[in-house]
């Protein structure tokens, strides 16, 4: 990645959410991606979901290694069923590649997302020429989480989906509640 201008405004967020096996990013395979890029009032400009074509074997051994999936039935078996109808994944990888370039031109995009860095992970190990088209900086509404119920008590509900694009707009709902929070209970205790 080129020089990047560390004081240039950032006006759009690419919300990425990803869907694995497990969260060994060396081990663990995509299941499926969506992305949303947004402004800063939440606007969505484009949307992009896809799933991830694997080997049936490769996704259910990952899958009986990983206690996580016990609690998902519903959503493991709907996975491994549809894994022939996912595309491979350098071709998801071009067409999200496209997409950034598309609404950010040669700057980079900066991820959004809940516990965002272990996205990032995968995306670093399993595809590399997107992670070249994202900035060294993330917005990561889980740290937001953390101060609003460590420090405030304030705790925002959020479905238990683990879809990639609803939990993208459960990621979105979450900080908007957030900073809603500050325009109005926030300025109560100053």
């Amino acid at each position: 990645m080129t020089d990047i201008d560390k004081d240039k405004i950032p006006t759009k967020l690419l919300w990425v959410d990803l869907e694995m096996t497990g969260l060994d990013a060396q081990q663990d395979v995509i299941l499926e991606i969506a992305a949303e890029i947004t402004d800063f009032d939440f606007k969505t400009l484009e949307s992009y979901e896809a799933r991830i074509s694997h080997p049936q074997e490769t996704v259910v051994k990952r899958m009986q290694a990983n206690i996580w999936w016990k609690d998902y039935p519903q959503n493991r078996d709907e996975f491994v069923q549809k894994l022939a109808e996912g595309k491979p994944l350098q071709q998801v990888e071009q067409e999200l590649v496209a997409i950034i370039q598309k609404h950010f031109g040669n700057d980079p995009a900066i991820l959004a997302g809940n516990s965002i860095h272990s996205d990032r992970g995968f995306i670093k190990q399993w595809m590399p020429a997107l992670d070249l088209k994202l900035h060294y900086r993330m917005l990561d509404v889980t740290s937001f989480k953390i101060v609003m119920q460590g420090k405030y008590g304030e705790v925002f509900e959020k479905p238990e989906v683990h879809r990639a694009f609803d939990d993208i707009q459960a990621s979105i709902a979450e900080l908007q509640h957030y900073l809603d929070w500050f325009k109005t209970d926030g300025s109560q205790d100053s």
